[in-house]
């Protein structure tokens, strides 16, 4: 069974409940009120006969015949009939039963008490009879029978006509509330089938539109990272085939004797193999991060031993630029545990696009502070800067501010770097402005 018909069925068994409910319950308590009402007309009709009726005989033989006139109580029961039961007793003012009716029967003498719960009956100021209710109910008419038989029939149409209004509101809101799952659903299978395009229209700010709000965001970021693999795809083959092309190029000189082997020529032979052994590494430690197989070796370490370590590897390459390299640490800054390697990794690939992106006669900071619960490290230069609408993009894999630049780095560098540092439990962000320099900076946990 469908959402829609089970949804359907559920609004309409709980409206036929509610409905039949509230019938049964106008219904019993229609009847009641309605009985109530014929009780006390009856018995004030009752003692005006009965009172009339006395007062033209001066007793009370042969009050029946005036009171059946009046249709106050019911008829002689033919031979074999069942007797209808009667709703009133009379009584002389000796307590005699002049008409029996309940549990009071002809010629019994009924306890003052029991008459003090009946009505008088009194003619010119003296009492001259009792009316008891026997707790029976009212005699009807037929006047009074058909308005009960029209007020049930009023109760039947409007139950009838509210299943159908909660029938109709039943498939309205159900189709209401299946519609959006449908597009989700014909949106899921399209999805599946490749096509990432995909975005579902929000009818409304329930838990539906929040489910589509959330798959309208998974399809567009499944789009995106299609085109990140894509372009990181394209972007490694890139990288592979300038290596690739000159190695091959001088293989094939030196086989066919076109080319004599130099020291130089297979110099740069070793770059281009160098070269792409680190693009290697590079995936390889990607790959690792993603299936949670990089493994770190920590150590407990002083901030600034980390720092000085990395600037010492590029203090040389820092003097040739004419760069100024310095490390700034506050002191008694909190031991951190981490992989030295690994972090030296992330350091030193932060500190080589410093370099490569300040200018002569620039400045390169390794700064270490403490944070609230932990450190921060940083790599201040005073460079040309990243552009903002790059900054947001610049932690993704192979991705690159300027796509025509093709120099001897993979573009995987600050995505590995992002990953090392997730792994110890970090965070990695940057800061920068158009001509202001840049701001790296790592968070680790104390």
């Amino acid at each position: 069974m469908k959402l829609t018909h089970k949804l359907t069925l559920a609004f309409l068994l709980v409206s036929l409940l509610a409905i039949g409910l509230a019938a049964i319950v106008v219904q019993n308590v229609t009847s009641a009120q309605f009985n109530n009402y014929l009780l006390e007309q009856q018995r004030e009709q009752f003692l005006r006969v009965a009172a009339e009726y006395y007062a033209e005989n001066g007793n009370w033989r042969g009050v029946e015949i005036p009171l059946q006139a009046a249709q106050l109580l019911p008829p002689p029961p033919q031979p074999g009939q069942i007797p209808v039961p009667q709703p009133f007793s009379l009584t002389g003012r000796d307590g005699r039963v002049i008409i029996p009716g309940g549990g009071f029967e002809r010629e019994q003498i009924i306890l003052p008490n029991v008459l003090g719960r009946g009505t008088p009956i009194e003619v010119d100021g003296l009492t001259v009879g009792y009316l008891l209710s026997t707790g029976a109910p009212p005699a009807q008419r037929a006047i009074e029978e058909q308005y009960l038989e029209r007020v049930n029939l009023s109760l039947l149409a409007a139950a009838l006509g509210g299943v159908v209004l909660a029938l109709v509101l039943g498939l309205f809101v159900a189709s209401t509330l299946t519609r959006p799952l449908r597009e989700l659903t014909g949106a899921t299978r399209a999805l599946a089938r490749g096509d990432l395009q995909q975005q579902v229209t929000v009818h409304a700010a329930d838990e539906i539109g929040e489910l589509t709000q959330a798959f309208n965001q998974m399809s567009a970021d499944l789009a995106q990272a299609q085109q990140a693999r894509k372009q990181m795809t394209a972007d490694i083959a890139h990288d592979l085939r300038n290596p690739l092309t000159v190695l091959g190029g001088y293989l094939e000189s030196l086989a066919d004797g076109k080319l004599k082997p130099t020291p130089e020529r297979f110099a740069v032979m070793q770059v281009e193999v160098t070269h792409l052994q680190r693009l290697v590494d590079d995936l390889r430690t990607l790959s690792l991060a993603d299936t949670g197989e990089l493994r770190l070796r920590k150590e407990t370490l002083r901030v600034v031993d980390l720092l000085e370590r990395v600037a010492d590897s590029y203090r040389n390459q820092a003097e040739a630029q004419s760069i100024r390299l310095e490390v700034q640490a506050q002191a008694n800054l909190a031991e951190i545990a981490l992989d030295p390697a690994r972090m030296e990794q992330v350091l030193g690939n932060l500190v080589s696009n410093a370099l490569r992106y300040t200018s002569e006669g620039g400045e390169i900071q390794l700064n270490g502070r403490q944070a609230e619960g932990g450190v921060i490290l940083e790599i201040v230069d005073n460079g040309s800067g990243i552009s903002p609408e790059i900054v947001p993009h610049i932690f993704e894999r192979s991705f690159r501010g300027d796509s025509s630049r093709s120099g001897d780095e993979s573009g995987l560098g600050l995505a590995i770097a992002k990953s090392i540092v997730e792994l110890h439990g970090g965070k990695i962000g940057v800061e920068s402005q158009i001509g202001n320099g840049c701001n790296f900076w790592i968070m680790l946990p104390a």
